[in-house]
């Protein structure tokens, strides 16, 4: 996948090519599992996948910004973020030279 980003369609045809199903229930399962994934998110704040890494959801306060097409000052809403953390497994696959 050198430079090329995977999307849910590579997912469902990997996950197809591995198995047994038809690609119309691999479709279904790709679709619930990301459903679940969101779902938790949303509710707990955080996905926890043990050797790949953690997704969490945070509030971002309404801030002062600014639009670059007039200058004009603007107010920005408040909001909710997602960030990725890296587990220290999948880091350490990722830097194998980096000392931890």
């Amino acid at each position: 996948m050198n430079g090329k980003t995977l999307t849910k369609a590579d997912i469902v045809d990997y996950i197809y090519e591995k198995t047994e199903r038809n690609r119309a229930e691999v479709k279904v399962l790709v679709d619930h599992l990301l459903e679940l994934m969101k779902d938790s998110i949303k509710r707990d704040n955080s996905l926890l996948v043990s050797g790949f890494g953690k997704f969490e959801s945070y509030d971002k306060k309404a801030r002062k910004g600014r639009n670059p097409q007039t200058n004009e000052s603007i107010m920005l809403p408040p909001r909710k973020v997602v960030v990725f953390r890296l587990s220290r497994k999948f880091r350490a696959e990722l830097n194998p030279d980096e000392v931890l």
